[in-house]
């Protein structure tokens, strides 16, 4: 069965995930400006042309890639361990409840580690800080993201879905799953603290996401996770808060507080620059 032939809730599989994502952005989008949690500081128009660019840029890059490598693609290479009996789920044969639920708990530590790796491995740093020289935080920050980095993190999820052979379905509705969350983390949108802090026992929050995307390294190095809150407190990396406040703090990257992260030019420069 090919990748494309695979339907989720009665929907095939492009279109559901297309949907998915625009649905959540223009709900988030919306969402921002009736609770805004912080005032802009970057020109709306031009973040806004720049971080769609490049999630365009990138689902190109992703589609080249999956063309001419269909393995790279993480739900392709999860089809392919499924028929040669490959990966510890497939060894196991756990019944297909119990491997798709453990499929996505185990491929969201596999991106919190991918993330961790990113912030301390100074190569995969100098394409990840594109995500992170962003000026403000809202929908669009989620989509962010280098086409380099992209790429790389499209054989790193290809080779976790082989390991643990997990379920096609189970890669299919983390990926969806994953962008949701990316999006509703990184929205600029201001949660009851009460709310909030339930919420985050279990998910990600804007409050708490944001404070990995403070200009202070010892902050922009804790909140790695995306979706389940669970790894950053389990491995020591939580930070409850930001040190100057939400309202206080800074977003971005020390000696890039100007325009040109708003640059799609600059963004896609900015991994070989010093």
């Amino acid at each position: 069965m090919a990748v494309a032939d695979f339907a989720l809730f009665g929907l095939p599989e492009p279109a559901l995930r297309a949907g998915v994502f625009a649905g959540v952005l223009v709900v988030l989008l919306c969402a921002e400006r009736i609770w805004p949690r912080r005032r802009r500081v970057a020109a709306t128009t031009a973040r806004w042309f720049t971080n769609m660019a490049l999630v365009l840029i990138d689902t190109g890059a992703a589609r080249l890639l999956s063309a001419a490598l269909p393995a790279a693609a993480a739900a392709a290479a999860a089809v392919w361990a499924a028929r040669h009996g490959v990966g510890l789920f497939n060894l196991f044969q756990l019944p297909p409840a119990i491997a798709f639920v453990t499929s996505l708990f185990a491929l969201d530590f596999a991106i919190w580690l991918q993330h961790v790796v990113f912030h301390h491995v100074p190569l995969f740093w100098r394409m990840h800080r594109v995500h992170h020289a962003d000026r403000d935080l809202d929908a669009t920050s989620a989509l962010r993201f280098h086409p380099f980095e992209i790429v790389i993190s499209a054989f790193y999820k290809a080779a976790v879905a082989v390991a643990l052979g997990a379920p096609a379905t189970a890669v299919i509705a983390f990926e969806i799953i994953l962008n949701a969350c990316a999006m509703f983390n990184h929205a600029n949108i201001a949660l009851p603290p009460p709310a909030d802090a339930v919420l985050r026992s279990v998910l990600v929050t804007p409050d708490m996401h944001r404070v990995h995307h403070s200009v202070h390294r010892d902050e922009h190095d804790s909140n790695f996770g995306f979706c389940l809150s669970i790894w950053d407190r389990l491995f020591g990396a939580y930070r409850a808060q930001p040190r100057s406040g939400h309202d206080g703090m800074t977003v971005g990257l020390t000696g890039h507080q100007d325009e040109k992260p708003a640059q799609l030019v600059w963004s896609l420069a900015f991994p070989f620059l010093h």
